[in-house]
């Protein structure tokens, strides 16, 4: 059995301790926070901490804070030499304090508080500074996750700037997407059949391949016709995408 200590209850955290909380192979110990209570539902035995001087021994220790106090919770840490890993997917291994032994438990995934994830579908990015730690931090992983990978900070960086393409810029134009119906009387839930569609295609096909529309095609008559109905910031990001599809994301 491995004891794992979360510090943080922020939805990383809360999510975390939902995954544990369903696996045999990991017993958690103890969730840290500042605050007397949490948003999520903590197992029979798992207690809840407000000082960092009363953590309980573990195998490991996972800060699940925001990136600005990773450092902050890392040096404050009352111990020395135990496995203390982060969920950062932006922050390098380096920022842990070095009075323990560094790792990083990236599970790469968009959190909401009110929304469910199955954990053994989310990929779970794995760093350690010794390869026992590696070890360890893969039993815990394997746990919970189907899917472990073993990525460096460097390819973290940029797992995480590529994640943001694909996850936040894609949420925004769908945010865009539903403006326009708004704006025209029409319901977003209309589009919703076509999201789903093009999300499932590009399981089976490599996005180039799952790529279509105007710009695809080189349709510059309907091209010239949707930025002449669009206006502002719209029109702008319109033109930006379309010049990147036509390049086949070549530089601009």
């Amino acid at each position: 059995m491995i004891n794992v200590s979360i510090i943080g209850s922020g939805n990383v955290a809360g999510h975390l301790v939902s995954a544990f909380a369903k696996s045999d192979a990991v017993q958690l110990v103890e969730v840290f926070s500042r605050r007397n209570s949490v948003d999520f539902t903590l197992p029979e035995n798992a207690s809840l901490v407000h000082d960092l001087d009363l953590l309980q021994d573990a195998d490991l220790y996972i800060i699940a804070v925001t990136d600005g106090a990773v450092a902050q919770i890392s040096e404050a840490l009352p111990f020395k030499n135990r496995l203390v890993a982060h969920t950062s997917g932006t922050m390098p291994l380096e920022i842990l304090h070095e009075n323990n032994r560094k790792a990083v438990f990236y599970p790469l995934q968009t959190f909401s508080k009110t929304k469910a994830v199955n954990f053994l579908d989310i990929p779970i990015c794995l760093e350690a500074q010794f390869p026992a730690d590696f070890q360890l931090l893969e039993r815990t992983a394997r746990a919970i996750s189907d899917k472990t990978y073993a990525i460096n900070s460097a390819q973290r960086k940029a797992l995480h700037v590529a994640a943001v393409f694909a996850n936040n810029f894609t949420n925004h134009l769908y945010g865009i997407a539903d403006e326009i119906c708004r704006e025209h009387q029409m319901p977003f839930e209309i589009l919703k059949p076509l999201i789903a569609e093009t999300a499932a295609k590009v399981m089976q096909l490599s996005p180039d391949e799952a790529q279509t529309g105007p710009a695809k095609r080189n349709d510059l008559k309907t091209i010239a016709a949707h930025e002449a109905f669009l206006s502002d910031y719209k029109k702008d990001i319109y033109h930006i995408l379309t010049e990147s599809i036509q390049n086949h994301g070549k530089k601009l």
